[in-house]
């Protein structure tokens, strides 16, 4: 892989590859943050950020790849049990001809958390509709969409026990229409059946029917995410299909893209067909 792409790489039923960096205390000599500015709110993690050009890159290393040979690779390369999302997430419907639920994307994350604030009674339908539209305006609005380009995966952490679809068939297809290839969330998603019947891939946990209004918020757009268990970061790269996803860093995703290969070629005759056409050609940026 060339040396100018530093990102989190990652892989779905659904799978997350962190990279293993050492923690460090500060000197002793090193002067505190103040306690006032702490106050306010402090994000610790980064939010890296790549261009296009990188990211077709690390798609192109990916591709053809399923689950299970990133996961393989990953423990070949000494990352065992690092970033797999829980088993409970898993595709809304899949394609077992053409394979089309398959994805893998570069992350864009969101997350929403569940809100707080009084909701109304009882309201004449046109009052109503008002209310909802100034929270979907100033409390739940989708900001990230502005961030999906071709080959985005979006991922989102939302608010598990509230029974509510911040994702539908028609924000689902909106986001499909600026290239985003895929969606995984770590709770629920509502209209089901339109999605299957749409066929964009979607991983969730489960149905929820409620509408955003009066459930949830938004936090936080293109940060550091948990879903499924595992950490995820904008930038990694997913990598979805029946069996899950996973992420992992850059500095170690040019051993586990070596392995991963050779994982795919001593498995299934249609994998290997699938790795037979790229290995050559990818041979040169593995190094």
């Amino acid at each position: 892989m060339s040396t100018d792409i530093r990102r989190a790489l990652s892989v779905v039923l659904i799978i997350v590859f962190t990279g293993l960096m050492a923690s460090r205390t500060a000197p002793a000599s090193e002067p505190s943050e103040s306690t006032e500015s702490l106050r306010a709110g402090r994000n610790f993690l980064p939010t890296p950020v790549y261009t296009v050009e990188q990211d077709a890159e690390v798609l192109r290393l990916f591709k053809g790849l399923r689950v299970t040979d990133v996961s393989d690779g990953m423990d070949k390369a000494g990352l065992w049990h690092t970033g797999r999302m829980s088993a409970e997430i898993r595709p809304l419907w899949r394609d077992t001809e053409d394979f089309t639920h398959r994805f893998v994307g570069i992350a864009v994350t969101a997350r929403y958390v569940p809100t707080n604030r009084p909701v109304p009674g009882p309201a004449e339908a046109g009052e109503h509709d008002q209310w909802v539209g100034r929270w979907y305006r100033e409390r739940s609005p989708e900001p990230f969409v502005a961030l999906t380009r071709k080959g985005t995966a979006l991922v989102i952490e939302d608010a598990l026990a509230a029974d509510v679809g911040s994702i539908g068939s028609n924000n689902i297809l909106a986001w499909k229409s600026r290239g985003c290839v895929g969606v995984v969330t770590s709770a629920t998603a509502r209209d089901t059946d339109e999605i299957a019947a749409q066929k964009v891939p979607l991983y969730f946990r489960r149905p929820g029917r409620g509408i955003r209004p009066g459930r949830n918020e938004i936090e936080s757009i293109n940060r550091p995410i948990v879903v499924g268990g595992a950490l995820v970061v904008p930038g990694d790269v997913i990598v979805a299909d029946g069996d899950g996803s996973g992420r992992a860093a850059t500095h170690v995703s040019r051993r586990a893209w070596k392995r991963s290969r050779h994982s795919a070629r001593c498995s299934s005759s249609r994998t290997s067909d699938i790795c037979s056409s790229t290995l050559s050609s990818s041979a040169s940026a593995s190094g």
